[in-house]
């Protein structure tokens, strides 16, 4: 059976593009093969700077032949009919067959279709790739139609089997595919043949080509680690760095240079980003001390000199750079002296954060007053938890951040222990910005989670008050993450935070920012509306009537329900945020909405301590019949209720109690009862769910004995009752109805 081995070489192919453009080329050649009938046995692409290869296995020689029987319209169908038909076959009307059916005489067309050899569907397959390859930029050159990300110079493309090879006739826009291919730009002269893939990687090796964008990398990271490992230093890891260098080389050489003694005081991370960013250097670092003093750059030749001129052009470029950095560091650093954090986050009134909420200016005065109010929740001081709100953007308006964006927090740290803040002040303008993603860590020390939460429920406050939330696949200002974010820090840190009472005057709080003067007062008074934090004493009878009197204003009202709607409809939003982030756990969905559904539910450590009890029941033998059971109650109830138009939702008499089963389980549930109150109030969901469990085998015993819809409409009555105080019960747990299965 053939292989096949084809490759598109070209100039340089931008290593952010190469990774996803060798799965395109094997996902769109391997498409038109099996959709053309060549099944292959295996497929691995790859890529170099300069090429895309794909390597296919056990290919047919040519594909089947088939034979296809379609039915058409009658024979004295209208003309279009016919027409239409013949078009969809591709057969002339001589052609079709007259075949007796029960309606009549029809058209019949066979269809046949003789097996076609590999080499002519590859030839297919290769050119609709390239005509069609999604690269995310493109261009043409010469006179040709083709796009390719750049020139594109040569195609090999060759299927070989035990009796030889052969080269796919493929031509495109003048590029006659071949069996050559060319090694290192500089390393290697002229293109030389290949038969196989086994060949290729062999002979592209002995060209200075390491084909396999793994091998490249897995060479760097070993290298650099043994260079720095001679040197008593170690390598700082950095694995997007290592994939996007092992794209920009074909045959990785691995050089250690030296950082000027004027830039070793820079900030770690400064140097680590200058670096990276902008020379695509790895960082050296001396264990004892976690100072950078060395850089490790990628060389894509073998220089006679062992790469002194190389080191020594990287070093003059570099040294330019980190004075750059150096300059920014200082003129900080002086204006931290001269004003303080607060004094460098004085600009931030002039940046606009959004168009409808004001400046970051005005975002910073809401996450204080919000850290401040979060801080008792969260075991924080809160004036320190102010404090650390107030400079923790400070950064935002740096030298280095506005240079180097993705240092804004780190940089803040540094600012803030140089104006000689507390540590947990400046451990929070670091920290606040946490979890940044699914695996990163989230933030502990009780300041910085209180101005994290505060960030991060002042993002979604703000753009549920103006109406900006998430729809479909678009997030632009990242409010899923912010919501995980909340979720993830209030699960790590156990902190009992109800969030039904901090939503809503945020999002009073946000359209307070800049209220124009028709509505100032409308909204002053709507904030007394708002739930408390950290309580207020009572409003005297003067506050009382001022309040009545603007809330008797319809336009207020309105606005008020608007509030309420929206942090509600947030807090739903965090429920389903609240299912992504378990689901990985093995927490059913249905569980956290059949606890959700209470009301009330808004403290996310409490909601899934009691998730994690109904799941734990709803595993157990006895929790899968009892909630069978309860369904039964339940539906029997509801269809019960539909039919007299009333429900039964008074106090059962255990006098009218006839039967032994229905006695038994009158006092299984006064048991439960005396059970499940005093756990739920302790917040002990394990008790709880064992005092339910208790009630399997007497409602077993009821529904076996016991006719509910007894002849007696005082017994019937009665025996409803009993379910409904059944179902009641257990929906002080949880609303059943809501788990699936």
């Amino acid at each position: 059976m053939p292989d096949l081995l084809l490759e598109l070489f070209s100039e340089e192919i931008p290593a952010r593009m190469q990774a996803r453009a060798s799965e395109d080329l094997k996902r769109l050649v391997t498409n038109h093969l099996v959709e053309a009938g060549l099944v292959y046995e295996s497929a691995a692409a790859f890529a170099t700077p300069r090429r895309l290869a794909l390597a296919l296995t056990g290919l047919p020689a040519e594909t089947r032949a088939s034979r296809e029987e379609r039915k058409g319209p009658r024979t004295d169908a209208p003309e279009k009919a016919i027409e239409g038909f013949l078009r969809s076959t591709g057969l002339t009307l001589e052609a079709l067959e007259r075949r007796a059916d029960k309606k009549g005489e029809v058209f019949f067309a066979v269809i046949e279709k003789p097996g076609r050899p590999a080499a002519a569907v590859v030839a297919e397959a290769v050119e609709a790739a390239v005509r069609g390859f999604p690269w995310p930029k493109s261009m043409r050159w010469g006179a040709g139609s083709l796009r390719w990300v750049r020139p594109l110079a040569r195609i090999l493309c060759v299927l070989s089997d035990e009796a030889g090879a052969e080269v796919v006739p493929v031509e495109i826009d003048g590029i006659h595919a071949s069996d050559k291919t060319e090694g290192h730009r500089f390393l290697a002269r002229g293109p030389f043949r290949v038969s196989r893939f086994e060949d290729y990687a062999e002979s592209l090796a002995a060209h200075h080509v390491i084909l396999d964008p793994a091998e490249r990398a897995a060479r760097i990271r070993h290298d650099a680690t043994q260079l720095a490992f001679a040197q008593g230093l170690e390598l700082v890891e950095d694995e997007g760095l290592l994939a996007e260098v092992a794209g920009l080389v074909e045959w990785p050489v691995v050089l250690m240079g030296e950082i000027g003694e004027a830039f070793l005081a820079l900030p770690p991370e400064v140097l680590q980003t200058s670096m990276r960013e902008h020379q695509k250097f790895f960082s050296v670092r001396k264990p004892a001390t976690g100072r950078i003093e060395r850089f490790v750059t990628v060389a894509n030749i073998e220089a006679p000199d062992g790469g002194a001129a190389i080191l020594a052009g990287n070093q003059r470029v570099l040294s330019a750079r980190l004075a750059d950095a150096k300059f920014f560091w200082e003129n900080d650093l002086r204006t931290v002296e001269a004003s303080g954090l607060e004094g460098m986050a004085a600009p931030l009134a002039n940046v606009v954060f959004h168009e409808k909420l004001g400046s970051q200016a005005d975002r910073i005065g809401r996450i204080e007053a919000l850290a401040r109010a979060l801080a008792p929740a969260v075991g924080a001081d809160p004036d320190l938890a102010a404090k650390a709100a107030r400079i923790a953007k400070a950064d935002l308006a740096s030298e280095m951040v506005y240079e180097f964006p993705e240092l804004q927090g780190t940089m803040g740290r540094y600012y803030a222990a140089a104006a000689g803040e507390a540590e947990e002040v400046a451990e929070a303008c670091e920290a606040h910005y946490r979890p940044l993603g699914p695996t990163d860590a989230v933030p502990s020390a009780p300041v910085s989670v209180a101005v994290a939460l505060a960030d991060k429920i002042d993002m979604l406050t703000g753009f549920w008050a103006i109406d900006e939330k998430p729809t479909g696949s678009k997030d632009p200002f990242a409010l899923r993450r912010a919501a995980l974010g909340v979720i993830r820090i209030l699960l790590a840190t156990g902190a009992r935070l109800e969030l039904e009472p901090v939503l809503y005057p945020s999002i009073v709080r946000v359209h307070m920012t800049h209220p124009d003067a028709a509505t100032a007062e409308a909204m002053r008074v709507a904030a007394e509306f708002a739930p408390s934090l950290n309580g207020t004493p009572e409003p005297g009878a003067e506050q009382i009537a001022a309040v009545e009197r603007v809330m008797a204003d319809p336009a207020v009202q309105q606005m008020v329900e608007g509030h309420t709607s929206a942090a509600a409809n947030l807090l739903d939003f965090l429920a389903d945020r609240l299912k992504v982030a378990l689901r990985d756990q093995g927490v059913r969905h249905d569980v956290i909405q059949a606890c959700f559904e209470l009301g009330g539910q808004d403290d996310l450590v409490l909601l899934v301590a009691r998730v994690r009890a109904v799941q734990g029941l709803l595993e157990g033998g006895d929790g899968a019949n009892l909630l069978a059971a309860y369904r039964r109650a339940s539906n029997i109830l509801a269809a019960e209720e539909k039919k007299d138009g009333a429900a039964h939702d008074g106090a059962p008499d255990p006098a009218l109690a006839v039967e032994e089963a229905e006695r038994a389980l009158f006092a299984a549930l006064d048991t439960a009862e005396a059970a499940v109150g005093p756990a739920l109030e302790a917040e002990d969901f394990a008790g709880a769910m064992a005092a339910l469990s208790a009630l399997r085998p007497p409602l077993d015993a009821f529904f076996e004995a016991v006719l509910v819809n007894a002849d007696d409409p005082a017994l019937r009555e009665n025996r409803l009752r009993l379910l409904n105080r059944l179902r009641m019960l257990m929906r002080d747990i949880a609303v059943w109805d809501a788990v699936e299965g």
